[in-house]
């Protein structure tokens, strides 16, 4: 290899930003974080940080996920969820606008993270506070606030990074197995269709959604129990199969 020097080119850091999503009151919810220091201090922000210098990206994203929810990362190659405690994790895309970050030249390499409806979350690192809000409300023109705070935009560009993943959400689910990542080890067909009616924002029609899930092959398992927690009759529950892409794809319903 020739000599170089390595001064002669900029420096810049690498941070991950994690779109951390769940089902929760039957919406889809973000994790967001209230940032405690400069910049945008008091701002709402995606929960993320800094690569440290002996970690790949992986495993920076793992750690951070880990740090805000508690979760262990699940292999993107087999998208459900281990048992009890794990999330799928892939990575979602890269941003590199020179003036995304006031403090230096930072290059974030987003990722997403999916699981089953989560506990209340808990603020680590520089986060004031932590909490899940509705995507819709995170998405608003007028930027995001709870009850008793001035609305304001995302802090950085992670309102881009969030529609981001949350299309990506929308878009994984239509051919892939990945709805089942928000529901727990063994749900129901109204259990599964309440997460694509939360993640695409719209109504299904429960038989004609019973039938397409439960006639993809590989689809759905029926795990040999039923449950009432949903009220009324016993309804059967199923297990994520062995597909990983769906055939016939799940396409959502034009609005």
């Amino acid at each position: 290899m020739s000599p170089y020097d390595p001064s002669a080119f900029p420096p810049f850091a690498v941070t991950v930003d994690l779109v951390v999503l769940t089902v929760r009151r039957h919406a889809l919810c973000a994790l967001v974080v209230r940032r405690g220091e400069p910049p945008f201090q008091g701002r709402w922000a995606l929960p993320g940080g800094f690569v440290r210098p002996d970690e790949d990206l992986g495993a920076a994203a793992a750690r951070e996920l880990a740090e805000e929810t508690g979760l262990c990362a699940h292999d993107p190659g087999t998208p459900l969820p281990a048992a009890g405690n794990g999330a799928h994790l892939e990575q979602l895309a890269t941003y590199g606008d020179p003036k995304r970050d006031p403090r230096m030249r930072v290059v974030s390499v987003a990722h997403l993270a999916l699981a089953p409806d989560l506990p209340a979350p808990r603020a680590g690192g520089d986060a004031h506070s932590a909490r899940w809000a509705p995507v819709e409300e995170l998405l608003q023109e007028t930027g995001f606030g709870r009850e008793d705070e001035q609305p304001a935009p995302l802090a950085f560009d992670h309102a881009r990074i969030l529609a981001d993943g949350v299309e990506r959400a929308r878009s994984k689910i239509e051919y892939s197995s990945l709805a089942t990542a928000f529901c727990p080890p063994e749900f129901t067909v109204g259990e599964l269709r309440r997460v694509y009616e939360a993640v695409w924002g719209v109504a299904l029609d429960p038989r004609n959604f019973h039938r397409k899930v439960t006639g993809t092959p590989g689809f759905l398992v029926p795990s040999g129990g039923t449950t009432t927690r949903q009220g009324g009759r016993p309804a059967q529950l199923f297990r994520a199969g062995g597909a990983t892409l769906l055939n016939p794809p799940m396409l959502r319903p034009e609005v």
